[in-house]
């Protein structure tokens, strides 16, 4: 009879569990089991390639139309550092938010990461544990992608990272709820097939300012520090939801302030600068015609006035007697003067 087939990779249902190996010293044999055997035994774990995928998280990454170059390359950056995402085409804008549970369970997702462009100038972002919830609604600010950063820093595509918090995160119950939140969806699952079996990343969730900062850096193997990979966004939180994209609202951000409030108070600020500038203009005008009045009017010019001597008044009651003129001789001109010379010279 021929020996039984082996699976493919050359290693059969028995090699893929864990085994376990006996240090003896001396090369001798094996004796009683002691207490000193037990410690020299010890697992060697099954082969990462023939590990079994346990942890069935999907995450589903797609937006809605009207987005912009920059939120699309946010999007496909995203899809290459989780390798447990999936894609979609983008939804319509007239489709209430409900559709995305639908998508989600067509595409067998479990979580989704949605982008949601208004105004084709403000982003946000849900991330929702589908379809029971919960869900956290965001302003995407301050988007940094790959193609533009630029930065030093390389990683495997597919390989695990490791989720690093602020310490804040465990302080406030808010934070906490995101914080698992994050875990599920960003974490790749141990033995995903298009995962690699390395961790040379690191994802970093900083609470500064009222905000999440997210972060991406390589792991480098000499010295253990960190180089900046990309992509790069800041998380303004908005609204924590106990349903998947809707439902009773578990906590709303006192400090958030909306993108057109926001640029209605630029657009105050700016015309009361306009304003005071205006204001500023007319006193000076003001000023300037004061000081040329002031100008014009001499303090000293009475100073130096004498006052006339009076004279008595003269009323003549008769007509003044009229003047003579003499009649002086008319006197010609010089050209005729000389004009008559000659003639009496040439006479």
């Amino acid at each position: 009879m021929s020996p039984p087939k082996r699976k493919r990779g050359g290693q059969g249902p028995a090699d893929k569990k864990a085994k376990k190996v006996k240090i003896v010293a001396d090369g001798g044999e094996a004796p009683s089991k002691s207490e000193q055997e037990k410690k020299n035994e010890f697992t060697i774990p099954a082969p990462v390639s023939m590990g079994k995928w346990t942890n069935k998280e999907r995450v589903l990454i797609f937006s809605s139309r009207g987005i912009n170059f920059r939120t699309r390359h946010l999007m496909q950056d995203l899809r290459n550092i989780m390798p447990h995402s999936k894609a979609d085409t983008k939804m319509d804008r007239k489709d209430k938010l409900f559709v995305v549970n639908e998508v989600c369970e067509i595409k067998n997702c479990n979580k989704c990461l949605f982008f949601e462009a208004k105004k084709k100038q403000d982003l946000y972002m849900w991330i929702s544990n589908t379809p029971h919830g919960p869900s956290a609604k965001f302003l995407v600010q301050n988007i940094h992608t790959l193609a533009e950063l630029k930065m030093t820093g390389n990683c495997l595509k597919g390989s695990r990272p490791l989720l690093s918090f602020d310490p804040k995160f465990d302080k406030e119950p808010q934070y906490a709820l995101l914080k698992e939140l994050f875990i599920q969806t960003f974490s790749t699952p141990q033995y995903h097939p298009k995962s690699q079996p390395f961790v040379d990343h690191i994802f970093t969730f900083t609470i500064a300012d009222n905000r999440i900062w997210f972060r991406n850096y390589q792991i480098i193997e000499e010295d253990a520090s960190l180089v900046e990979i990309g992509p790069r966004f800041v998380l303004n939180l908005i609204k924590i939801f106990q349903g998947s994209f809707g439902g009773p609202t578990l906590y709303e951000n006192p400090y958030f302030q909306s993108p057109n409030m926001h640029r209605r108070e630029m657009r105050l600020a700016a015309a009361a600068k306009v304003r005071e500038k205006q204001m500023v203009k007319e006193m000076q005008k003001m000023k300037r015609t004061q000081a040329k009045e002031e100008v014009g009017k001499d303090v000293t010019a009475d100073v130096f006035l004498t006052p006339a001597e009076e004279k008595p008044v003269y009323i003549e009651t008769e007509a003044p007697e009229p003047k003579v003129m003499k009649k002086n001789k008319h006197k010609a001109f010089k050209r005729q003067r000389m004009q008559k010379a000659r003639s009496n010279g040439s006479v």
